[in-house]
């Protein structure tokens, strides 16, 4: 990345932090019924949809993000992979 002088991407922190949150998600899916803390929802954290109409072509912006038990332990199995790289 031009401009970072860090020995590690942030781009790399990124992309492991979201597939450690969708792998850690399914996996709490997957096995929720077998280990129901696995599913305990903590937060719901979103921005609602917003629309921008620009005549041609309408854009629709939102995120959310719901974290649960498996999803927050992906993310540390991200951050501790990132960090031992």
């Amino acid at each position: 990345m031009k401009g970072y002088s860090g020995g590690k991407s942030p781009w790399l922190l990124l992309i492991l932090l979201v597939v450690g949150g969708l792998i850690g998600s399914l996996l709490g899916t997957a096995f929720g019924n077998y280990l129901p803390i696995l599913n305990h929802n903590f937060q719901t954290i979103g921005l609602a949809p917003t629309t921008i109409n620009l005549m041609v072509i309408t854009i629709t912006f939102g995120v959310v993000l719901k974290l649960n038990v498996a999803s927050i332990v992906g993310f540390l199995v991200a951050l501790f992979i990132y960090f031992r790289m």
